[in-house]
């Protein structure tokens, strides 16, 4: 089809298919905003082509969309006295409440006169099509499923994120046979239990998991179904950024003198990728890479900043398990600072006060693009999990010409081959890191040398070793702590002509574990690129994170803005 007629024909196609949006919104009711105080507001969405009524939370989250479907199933069954228990195991990280299929018929009237008056959906469960649950007719033609979803739609402000069924609450109805309750699926703890099992009491966010700043209260369960999983991650898991601010006057006099000590001309003795301006620049990635862990990684235990003496402006500092870690902390030898070297860095983050023996090592331009879990980075036995890329080192010996990083991944070659005899060839994604602070530690023994030239190196150069991104990995594998991991990763390099695309497409799907922005060349338009930067952060990561200052609230009270929305959800701060 010519160019101009396909055109034609897709903006009549986006027109029509708005005003059929705006018939439905209509239709549904529209918006209906709060008419008091603690009445929320509803609105309707589009998710997946469906129109659907959401509840408006401020600070919604995904963590806290399925936290809280878990808490009103749960809320709505005990105040109805029908007998119910959480079950966990069935190889879904959606929660899921049991209940007899003698009380069947009463769970659909209580969800049916519920959903008449607070709007929510039931599907046959994993990937049925939402129906109304007010509608008799829903519940009807769902009676031959035994697992059923049920959702409360939750979308942000902004209508950019919005957590339908796949953030939802699954009911199963066990049948009675012969004196005992049996599973209509598999699970991994027990499938048949006698009617009169006994019960006991878990926190919700053993089905649900949530940060451990907030809690959702107390469900019943089975004791079998509240004992700890062999796959169950009982280890704390930390975060630990290294940022920059490179618009600081300070920092950036400290780098240009420590540039040209080494040869007395600016930039001399340097490969032009070493030091550029690039390398350093902030667009305030981090605050929204913070974004992506509070919406989509609520099982991480601490972060920690390392920085040079340099704090965001924007950052709640006081928020529990948030901490800013200067380079002089965790430097072995204070005679390598100041240090413009990301690698020296690395090198040294396992010296970082009461870090976790298992963390995750981030640049501030990577991102979790949608719900994580543990097991994405980490086997339930402490093993560490990597995410080789397709890129490849070039092969020969680290030299000058070399960029920076082809040079690092050779001398990490070099290392590995000497201790193992085997030969690496390919680079590492640009993904979380996940590392364990012993092996770290122990590679500063066994590398003594190559570590002791990285720590002092103030620029990248030929002689560094990618310590955090790269020879751990390979020596953790060596030595059987480590496997390699799959992981939905995609790289989008800002100073490519295919960025703005890229990006529309990782928006519109949000398909992706992790992603990273990035770019190792000056843009042509910095201005240009610091918008389309600035636009897709703000549209993928809408909703704030408890990690950035509330403007004008003094410190200590900057945790009850989150509190009053996380009590919007259905649960509170500790």
């Amino acid at each position: 089809m010519p160019g101009p007629v396909r055109n034609s024909v897709k903006r009549s196609l986006a027109s029509a298919d708005a005003v059929r949006s705006a018939v439905v919104v209509r239709a549904l009711g529209g918006t209906r905003k709060a008419g008091k105080q603690d009445e929320p507001s509803v609105r309707v969405v589009r998710l997946e082509g469906r129109h659907l009524r959401a509840v408006e939370v401020p600070g919604a989250t995904a963590w806290a969309a399925r936290a809280r479907n878990l808490h009103i199933l749960v809320a709505l069954l005990e105040e109805a006295g029908i007998d119910y228990f959480c079950v966990r195991g069935n190889g879904s990280r959606t929660p899921c409440v049991a209940v007899s299929g003698r009380w069947r018929a009463d769970v659909e009237e209580l969800l049916r006169v519920t959903c008449a008056e607070h709007p929510g959906y039931v599907s046959q469960a994993p990937q049925g099509q939402p129906r109304p649950a007010s509608a008799q007719g829903s519940w009807r033609a769902l009676r031959g499923q035994r697992v059923l979803r049920m959702t409360w739609v939750v979308c942000d402000p902004t209508g950019n994120l919005v957590f339908g069924p796949d953030h939802g609450c699954d009911i199963e109805f066990w049948a009675e046979r012969d004196g005992r309750l049996v599973a209509p699926r598999p699970n991994k703890v027990v499938t048949e239990v006698p009617v009169d099992a006994g019960r006991c009491w878990a926190e919700q966010n053993r089905f649900s998991v949530i940060p451990a700043v907030y809690n959702t209260g107390h469900a019943r369960t089975l004791p079998e179904f509240a004992a700890t999983l062999p796959d169950d991650h009982t280890f704390p898991i930390d975060v630990v950024y290294t940022w920059v601010d490179d618009s600081d006057p300070r920092w950036r006099a400290s780098r240009d003198a420590a540039r040209a000590r080494l040869t007395g001309i600016p930039g001399g003795g340097l490969h032009d990728l070493a030091a550029n301006d690039s390398r350093y620049t902030s667009r305030d990635e981090l605050r929204y890479s913070l974004r992506s862990i509070h919406q989509y990684a609520p099982w991480v235990r601490n972060i920690f900043l390392v920085t040079a003496g340099q704090v965001p402006s924007w950052l709640n500092t006081e928020f529990p398990g948030l901490r800013v870690v200067d380079h002089r902390e965790i430097f072995s030898d204070p005679s390598a600072l100041p240090t413009f070297n990301s690698h020296a860095i690395e090198s040294q983050l396992h010296h970082i006060p009461e870090l976790a023996e298992h963390f995750l090592y981030l640049n501030d331009d990577v991102f979790f693009g949608r719900p994580a879990h543990p097991g994405q980075f980490f086997h339930a036995n402490g093993l560490t999990k990597f995410f080789p890329s397709k890129a490849l080192i070039p092969s020969g010996r680290a030299g000058t010409g070399d960029l920076p990083v082809d040079a690092a991944g050779k001398n990490s070659r070099g290392l590995v081959a000497q201790q193992f005899g085997t030969v690496i060839s390919q680079k590492m994604k640009h993904t979380p890191h996940a590392l364990r602070r012993s092996v770290l530690a122990e590679i500063e023994q066994v590398y003594a040398k190559a570590h002791r030239v990285t720590q002092h190196s103030r620029f990248r150069s030929p002689h560094d070793v990618p310590i955090a991104s790269s020879l751990h990995h390979y020596y953790a594998y060596h030595s059987a702590r480590a496997t390699v991991g799959d992981i939905r990763y995609v790289y989008v390099d800002l100073a490519a002509d295919t960025a703005p695309r890229r990006l529309d497409n990782l928006l519109a799907r949000r398909n992706f574990d992790t992603f990273c922005m990035n770019d190792t060349v000056p843009a042509a338009d910095k201005a240009a690129q610091s918008r389309m930067v600035a636009e897709f952060l703000d549209a993928y990561f809408p909703v704030p994170s408890p990690f950035e200052a509330v403007t004008g609230t003094p410190a200590p009270h900057r945790l009850a803005p989150q509190a009053e929305r996380m009590a919007e959800l259905g649960y509170s701060g500790r």
